[in-house]
């Protein structure tokens, strides 16, 4: 062997014996998880439903249906709205994910439904689980991001919002008891499909994109506040902090679709 491929040779083994070290002061940890459909476009059998005056599973009216590789909420087989507000899960918790999804407005709002809910939708994230909820119970407690359509008024109104049924945030450093904040959107009207992105880091950082845009950022959510009537008490313990829980499509008395629903969980890596 040549003093050359000699040195050559001492060389290349010292550089593996220094990234060894490396490796084990900074393990490398796994690569990202891949997206996941969590809505197949043929039917919700992987989804919970439950609607408020009745019992969890039962999807009154229909409600929620998969159609033409769409997941709707419509309101046709109702005789009257009386505060059926309902919310569809999907089947595990989930404590850091980003979530995408596009929704569109569609149809005639219901007029026997309250007038806020007028081109009114959401996502709910961090929810108690639905079957802990008692049949009476209106809404789950849980953290929403809330969707609008802009009103025949002309006036903005913003989506990609965050509402708190049973529920605080800290927004911008601090504690903030609002039910609704607003969002930095832009007004999106007619019925359109709009892009909507939220990431959730426990119960850490949380953020809202609309179409591309971030549009609001907040954390640290905890149990507390009001809008949520008749629960188990032993499921609203005001002051702990919503680390995990499941997400949720919601019915207000508006029709809408919702498709191409993905996500990537990106609860903490083990290391090798």
């Amino acid at each position: 062997m040549t003093i050359q491929k000699t040195f050559a040779s001492a060389l290349f083994a010292t550089i593996i014996l220094i990234a060894c070290a490396n490796s084990e002061k900074n393990p490398v940890t796994e690569t990202p998880k891949e997206w996941i459909t969590l809505f197949n476009g043929k039917d919700i059998n992987d989804w919970f439903v439950k609607i408020h005056h009745h019992e969890t599973g039962v999807n009154f009216g229909n409600t929620f249906r998969a159609e033409n590789g769409l997941l709707k909420v419509r309101y046709d087989q109702y005789d009257q709205f009386n505060e059926q507000y309902g919310h569809l899960y999907y089947k595990q918790p989930f404590s850091h994910f980003h979530l995408k999804f596009q929704y569109r407005f569609v149809g005639e709002w219901r007029k026997d439904a309250p007038s806020y809910t007028i081109l009114n939708s959401g996502v709910m994230y961090h929810s108690q689980d639905p079957r802990t909820m008692p049949k009476e119970q209106d809404w789950p407690i849980s953290i929403e991001m809330q969707l609008l359509g802009g009103l025949d008024d002309g006036k903005p109104r913003t989506t990609g919002n965050m509402c708190s049924p049973g529920t605080h945030i800290e927004y911008e450093g601090k504690l903030d008891t609002r039910h609704c904040i607003n969002s930095t959107s832009k007004t999106y009207r007619g019925e359109q499909w709009v892009n909507a992105e939220l990431i959730v880091l426990g119960d850490s950082l949380i953020t809202h994109i609309i179409n591309g845009d971030t549009v609001m950022r907040y954390a640290k959510p905890s149990i507390g506040g009001e809008v949520v009537n008749r629960f188990d008490p032993e499921q609203k313990k005001d002051g702990k902090p919503l680390k995990e829980g499941f997400i949720a499509f919601q019915s207000e008395g508006q029709p809408i679709d919702f498709r191409n629903i993905v996500l990537q969980d990106l609860s903490p890596v083990k290391r090798k």
